[in-house]
């Protein structure tokens, strides 16, 4: 049975990856229905960073247009010193970012894209979208698959398309793999940008770098507010309290940033203590896809948040899932070309975003001189081009580049 209203590829989960593969495929003329778990398709959280690889792609499906009024363009990314207060490095992201890699780099409140996501499928009529839908279990069978909620609904369709995050359970079908504790957590938060003062400047976004810590800024809701993230390694860390609030508290915070420069304690003292974001990962597998199922964005490649390609990868996961959902009527056959070409660079991605964190993160003062002695010599796009220069519908890079000597890898030789 082919898709059809009646028959429509179901889609696990209603945040940015689900949704962007709801209207990427509905460009293409697919039903789709699109199962949430809460009662409303809200997303939690504050900012996110989205690189020209995922712009490029919202551009194409006609919501970059709807972000333009609330998002915000920012001229640079700004690499400091969170100790010295110092600039290390500065990547340009006006005039020669947009003409390098065809479209903007933006920062916005992840409510804000959630919401032209939902709007942008809310309009489109091939697509259906649910909420309160908490999936207990999918099965498939000869006509295509059957997804049951925890209250007894059943849904009928031609596949599942599973976007249900880190703690997918559909993941589970495909592999018995844990969640890797990074030993580090996260508090963050939006606030007014008057509340900021003189300490800050609009255009740009700042990452302020320690050993065993970081601080990212920049703003949001067209300069209105301003986001912040403050992350750090636990010292209290153990497995045995991993499940508890006893490690990345406050009061380590506190220690783990004292003797930051002023403009770093200044930032900090408006961060939000009421929540803490352990952060998470898994490991890389090498299968997504079995027959009519397959998983898309942090369900197939959850990764670490330090080169903000989390989402990114997610939109790229759906733009390419498009195209080979498109071009093989065979659905099982489209689902293993997807992951075919998505695997490995959800690997690289993956991967590299761990390597990241050990570079700014970094604690050995040989390491840190080397590694601000590189950042500092760097030209504007060095180690950028493999994540933001990306044609997803494609599956390659836009710009080649030579993997061994431009890789992050490069910054130091034993993180």
């Amino acid at each position: 049975m082919r898709n059809s209203k009646d028959h429509p590829l179901i889609i696990i989960g209603g945040g940015i990856g689900g949704l962007t593969a709801a209207i990427t495929l509905a460009k293409k003329n697919k039903y789709v229905k699109v199962l949430e778990q809460a009662p409303e398709f809200l997303e939690v959280g504050a900012g996110i960073q989205l690189a020209a690889n995922a712009t490029r792609i919202l551009d194409d499906i006609g919501v970059l247009d709807r972000l333009k009024e609330i998002a915000v363009f920012p001229k640079r990314f700004v690499l400091m010193d969170a100790f010295s207060g110092k600039e290390l490095s500065a990547l340009d992201l006006g005039e020669d970012y947009i003409k390098r890699y065809g479209s903007p780099y933006i920062v916005l409140h992840r409510a804000d894209l959630q919401n032209a996501l939902y709007e942008a499928a809310k309009e489109n009529g091939y697509i259906e979208l649910l909420t309160n839908q908490q999936i207990v279990d999918s099965v498939q069978n000869a006509d295509g698959v059957k997804v049951t909620a925890a209250d007894g609904q059943v849904h009928s369709g031609h596949a599942v398309i599973a976007a249900d995050g880190i703690w997918s359970k559909q993941r589970q079908k495909l592999a018995q793999d844990e969640v890797v504790c990074a030993k580090y957590v996260a508090y963050r938060g939006t606030m007014e940008m008057s509340q900021m003062g003189d300490s800050v400047t609009t255009n740009d976004v700042y990452m302020w770098i320690g050993p065993n810590l970081h601080l990212v800024q920049y703003p949001v809701r067209s300069g209105k507010l301003y986001n912040q993230v403050v992350v750090f390694k636990s010292y209290k860390y153990t497995p045995e309290i991993e499940h508890t609030t006893d490690w990345g508290t406050p009061e380590e915070m506190e220690q783990v940033f004292a003797g930051t420069c002023d403009l770093v304690q200044h930032a900090i003292s408006f961060i939000s203590r009421q929540r803490r974001w352990p952060m998470y990962d898994r490991n890389p597998i090498d299968n997504w896809t079995d027959g009519k199922l397959t998983l898309l964005g942090d369900a197939a490649h959850p990764m670490l948040q330090y080169l903000a390609q989390g989402g990114c990868q997610a939109i790229e996961d759906a733009c390419y899932l498009a195209e080979m959902v498109e071009n093989n009527p065979d659905i099982e056959d489209a689902f293993k070309k997807y992951q075919e070409a998505r695997i490995p660079r959800g690997k690289f991605v993956q991967t590299s975003a761990r390597t990241w964190g050990e570079i700014i993160h970094a604690t050995q003062p040989e390491t840190i001189l080397l590694r601000d002695t590189i950042i500092n010599n760097r030209k504007n796009f060095d180690f950028i081009d493999q994540f933001h220069g990306f044609k997803a519908e494609k599956g390659l890079e836009e710009h080649q580049f030579d993997k061994t000597s431009n890789s992050l890898d490069a910054f130091i030789s034993n993180p």
